[in-house]
């Protein structure tokens, strides 16, 4: 009986991993971003930094020599619970705000980002679009040249392309580095090419400012960029991914600190899954929307990697008693011809998105390290699980200081 059971739990989240598969196999194709629009749109960047004043400088002076008619957009950098010398820094380039906040029960991006759009609404000048990037960016120099595009075709809420700025510097960032290949290339494009929504990524995000004011930022949680997608996608409105309009964010050189990040994210996604996930699927089917139903999906990811950790743990443990196995693994029943080449194309995945995406040949030496970081998402998730409740943010010091010059100069 027991058996059976842990049968059907493996068939449902195996429909769900195919799902998943079939769709990264449109991610294969991508069309290049055309630009055929004259400079119209005024943009406000937001930056969020807490302590940051290592790296905010280096992001400032980038930012400054966008290729964009510098009056149509203006510099925001948000100096969030501050004790070093940011807001100082800031201060130092004329024309950029130092924005700063004291709030020490409301800590945390989310909170950061509601206080200064109150703000914003406030300031003597409007603008068409809100742009918002983190302290330890860099950033393409056509970035709001592509934002510009995708506003005067209508859309509303954009993703740029999150690409790593430090994947050389340790074997913990380099993973990272696969980890956001992967998901550019095989989560997010196909979904734009297939016409669902795409997700933010907490950072390189385009909203347009008449949308902001009538939805509210309201996303407070620790994963603030999942939960504004899905009340966007609840209102209508798919969130479109730019593919070039490339970000280039850094990336945690230790494990530990790595793992303190990906602990954040997990107990943020469990949240938005609890709260958003029923309401969404629920909604989806009675629209019959596949956009809304891919929602659901997207933020189980949670559930699916933390169940999947048990099962293949149930499994393993099995193998190993002494005697008769008691439980069956769907793979071993499954006909080969269906196991083998999902096995494969499922191992294959990240060293594709790599080669899809003309990754340094360098970097293909990290695959040899990259099953540690992958297996160690198992622990955090299932840690992430008892500690969702858990609504304190931590803060993943910045020290890298690159320039854009640099970083693209390594990637060629």
């Amino acid at each position: 009986m027991l058996n059976q059971f842990l049968l059907v739990v493996q068939v449902f989240f195996f429909l769900i991993g195919s799902y998943q598969v079939v769709l990264s196999l449109f991610g294969w194709y991508r069309k290049k971003e055309r630009i055929e629009r004259e400079p119209t749109k005024s943009f406000a960047l937001l930056v969020a930094a807490h302590n940051e004043e290592a790296v905010v400088g280096a992001l400032i002076e980038n930012l400054l020599k966008m290729k964009y008619p510098r009056e149509l957009f203006d510099i925001f950098v948000i100096c969030d619970n501050c004790s070093d010398r940011t807001a100082e820094i800031v201060r130092s380039y004329p024309g950029v705000y130092a924005c700063e906040r004291f709030n020490a029960s409301q800590r945390g991006k989310g909170f950061a980002i509601e206080w200064m759009l109150k703000e914003l609404w406030k300031h003597p000048k409007s603008y068409d679009a809100i742009v918002m990037f983190d302290a330890d960016n860099l950033v393409a120099t056509d970035f709001l040249t592509y934002m510009n595009e995708d506003l005067c075709n209508g859309y509303r809420v954009i993703q740029g392309y999150l690409d790593t700025k430090n994947p050389h510097d340790s074997w913990v960032s380099a993973a990272n580095g696969m980890n956001y290949w992967f998901c550019n290339r095989l989560w997010q494009l196909p979904r734009y090419n297939l016409g669902l929504s795409n997700f933010l990524g907490g950072t390189g995000m385009c909203f347009e400012t008449k949308l902001l004011k009538e939805m509210g930022w309201g996303a407070t949680s620790l994963v603030e960029d999942l939960e504004f997608t899905i009340r966007c996608i609840q209102r209508g409105i798919k969130p479109k991914f730019n593919f070039d309009a490339r970000v280039y964010d850094e990336k945690p050189i230790t494990f530990r600190a790595s793992a303190r990040q990906r602990l954040r994210w997990m107990q943020g996604h469990f949240d938005v899954t609890r709260r958003y996930m029923l309401p969404i699927l629920w909604q989806g089917i009675k629209e019959r929307s596949l956009v809304k139903i891919d929602a659901a999906l997207y933020i189980f990811n949670a559930y699916n990697f933390l169940i999947g950790f048990l099962i293949t743990a149930t499994l393993w443990f099995d193998l190993l008693l002494p005697g008769e196995r008691h439980f069956d693994s769907i793979y071993s029943l499954a006909p080969n011809w269906i196991a083998v080449p999902m096995a494969l194309y499922i191992y294959a995945q990240v060293p594709l998105a790599m080669l899809l995406e003309k990754v340094h040949w360098k970097l293909y030496l990290r695959l040899i390290t990259f099953p540690i970081f992958f297996f160690s998402w198992w622990p955090i998730t299932f840690h992430a699980f008892f500690t969702q409740n858990n609504k304190t943010w931590s803060h993943t010091q910045h020290t890298r200081v690159l320039r854009l010059e640099e970083v693209q100069g390594k990637q060629m």
